[in-house]
């Protein structure tokens, strides 16, 4: 009876425990229907994900494809055309992750699966105090990362919903409210009421869809980075225990050593997975936050001269944000990189002249695994690094006096 105790207890603290640190990014991928689900749902429970994916398509494709229409036949001033593509080029990027994120259900859900089995595993108290470390740093950038990113955008948005401008219809010049992604006039007319407030409240549902798949994809790296990084934590642990206890003999060194190789191999099959379900997520970001920023730049000094404050404020917060974004993706890479590599410096670093003879050449075997770091990549062409970063914010610039050069408005 006490040993089903304490085994109800271990499972129920290792659930909570994997609970606890995917929780936010459950929240953030439940309402567009991109947490995985079960291997074992049931044919209703499909059809009603089928039907909750389909819903927030249409919510995407209704604002985006007039949008586009907009652009390429409509509209024929160049400024105006600029001024809707950066809002054009966000649902686009939306779209593209959602899918991206669709397409990779199945090895999101093998790494959900990975990290319960790390809790699960886990018996000291140490490594889990250390497992849950950086469990809440996680939770901490993913949350930083939605309230930067939904605040940023709405606040866009809204900013340009509130304004108003006038519009010559027939006889009449009529008051209406200018959307952030126009719509083209043969698909549903927004001069007209009620037409026009209809789709300002589909815009910012659509909107909230958007960012989501943002935030949830910005947050699903951060806490699937941050449980690799603190696995590595827990090795460099077990090295520094590896010679504590020498005078126990070879065999038992040699099952630390074991144990060390085993989970080390087992950390890099998740940060595989992992490079393989954020790297064309990551291609995307890098790309279309480097032309959004460059074009959010050039709206606030096109509109500087006008200086209305809440719309160059909410430029600077959606730039930001798109910033703080790339930022988070370049960081992780960077921290995972420098982190792989530690464990070969953590292994040559260790007394291994204590070690027996047999057991201290094993550890040769892990620093020239260690050489061969798994990179987090954007789509197998850039390295996530902080030098990436700068690259980024550098090419942004070079793109806006571009730009500049060949707008005669500025």
């Amino acid at each position: 009876m006490y040993s089903e105790r304490i085994l109800t207890s271990i499972k129920f603290t290792y659930r909570s425990n994997n609970d606890y640190s995917l929780q936010l990014t459950r929240w953030f991928l439940m309402p567009i229907a991109a947490w995985p689900r079960t291997t074992t749902s049931t044919m209703m429970e499909r059809v009603s994900l089928q039907a909750h994916v389909l819903a927030c398509s249409s919510l995407i494709a209704v604002v985006m494809v007039p949008c586009m229409l907009y652009v390429s036949l409509e509209e024929k001033d160049v400024q105006m055309k600029l001024n809707a593509m950066g809002p054009l080029s966000h649902w686009i990027m939306g779209t593209i992750n959602y899918w991206l994120l669709l397409t990779s259900s199945d090895n999101i859900r093998e790494c959900v699966q990975h990290m319960e089995m790390d809790w699960r595993l886990v018996r000291k108290t140490d490594d889990q105090d250390v497992m849950l470390r950086y469990a809440k740093i996680g939770r901490f950038v993913a949350g930083f990362c939605a309230i930067f990113m939904q605040s940023g955008t709405f606040l866009f948005t809204v900013a340009k919903a509130m304004t108003s401008m006038n519009v010559i219809i027939g006889n009449e010049t009529m008051s209406v409210h200018p959307m952030t992604c126009p719509i083209y006039s043969k698909f549903i007319d927004t001069r007209f009421s009620p037409a026009n407030e209809i789709m300002l409240a589909v815009e910012l549902l659509s909107c909230f869809i958007v960012n989501s798949i943002t935030v949830g994809a910005c947050s699903l790296a951060a806490v699937f980075a941050m449980h690799a990084y603190g696995q590595l934590s827990m090795l460099f642990a077990w090295f520094n225990d590896l010679v504590e206890d020498e005078d126990k003999g070879n065999s038992f060194a040699e099952k630390k050593l074991a144990t060390i190789v085993e989970h080390h191999l087992r950390v890099l099959s998740f940060i595989s997975r992992m490079e393989n379900v954020m790297q064309n997520i990551c291609l995307v970001e890098l790309v279309g936050c480097t032309m959004n920023m460059c074009l959010l730049a050039y709206y606030s000094i096109t509109n500087w001269s006008d200086f209305d404050a809440a719309r160059i404020t909410s430029y600077i917060i959606v730039y930001v944000s798109m910033a703080f974004n790339i930022f988070i993706f370049c960081y992780i890479g960077e921290i995972l990189t420098e982190q792989c590599k530690n464990v070969g410096e953590k292994a040559y670093m260790t007394n291994w002249y204590k070690l027996p003879h047999k057991t201290a050449l094993g550890l040769i075997l892990i620093i020239a695994r260690s050489s061969n770091v798994i990179k987090i990549t954007a789509g197998k062409l850039f390295q996530l690094s902080i030098a990436t970063f700068g690259d980024v914010i550098k090419t942004s610039v070079v793109y806006l006096n571009i730009l500049r050069t060949m707008t005669p408005t500025t």
